[in-house]
């Protein structure tokens, strides 16, 4: 086994023990959820949680604006995977909020995500007391002091225990374990996209270097939700 390769295994074996005293640690199914968009290092994450919680709930954020792809491939890997989904749905309908304020994603994107990511994602988190994320350093420097496990603080004022078991993990970690482990990826990624939302504010990577500057076509680089993440 190649130096590297080792390495993979001993990052791997150590998210599966963070997992494992996560669940130890909060023993109800009812108290831990795992949040998932279905990119590469959710479902890696997600396998991985799987093997030790097969009725780990994971939620994902159903924006109304996902690539089709994305959701093809959500409901295939639930499927084939026998996953307790829970999709989280805005308060208002795309319609609905087109009908208001027009697309809020051109004019304003910060409070498209507000109002479709943040609100949701926040109100369904408030019911448990550990939130698990696919969320990694490399991905962002508005990421680079994230911590593998820390408080985070709700709106309403709770607070739950927010677990970043991948923090550590390269874009290359990732790729070469889903492979190991026999995992397909959301085909968008076989079409150039590095880092995949929303189809309205999702491009090809405008920086090669950069997987996140597709994203809001390099308006800003995070949504809302992992902000306090970041300190």
């Amino acid at each position: 086994m190649s130096v590297v390769f080792a390495g993979l295994d001993a990052k791997v074996s150590g998210v599966q023990d963070q997992l494992e005293r996560a669940f130890i640690e909060a023993p109800s199914v009812d108290d831990v959820c795992l949040t998932c968009s279905f990119q590469a290092e959710d479902v890696l994450l997600l396998k991985l949680a799987l093997e030790l919680r097969p009725d780990l709930p994971t939620l994902f954020l159903d924006t109304g604006y996902h690539f089709a792809e994305t959701y093809a491939y959500r409901d295939r890997i639930a499927r084939e995977w026998d996953v307790n989904l829970i999709n989280l749905l805005p308060l208002t309908t795309v319609a609905t909020q087109e009908a208001q304020h027009g697309l809020l994603y051109q004019t304003s994107p910060d409070r498209c995500c507000a109002a479709r990511k943040v609100e949701p994602l926040f109100r369904a988190v408030a019911n448990y007391k550990v939130w698990i994320t696919g969320l990694r350093r490399e991905q962002a420097k508005t990421r680079a002091a994230l911590e593998e496990s820390a408080l985070f603080t709700l709106p309403g004022g709770k607070q739950v225990l927010k677990l970043s078991p991948l923090a550590q993990f390269s874009t290359a970690d990732v790729w070469h374990a889903c492979e190991d482990l026999s995992i397909p990826l959301l085909p968008l990624y076989a079409r150039g996209y590095s880092s995949i939302g929303c189809e309205p504010c999702t491009s090809l990577p405008l920086d090669p270097g950069d997987a996140r500057s597709g994203r809001w076509a390099g308006r800003k680089v995070e949504c809302g939700i992992h902000i306090q993440a970041a300190r």
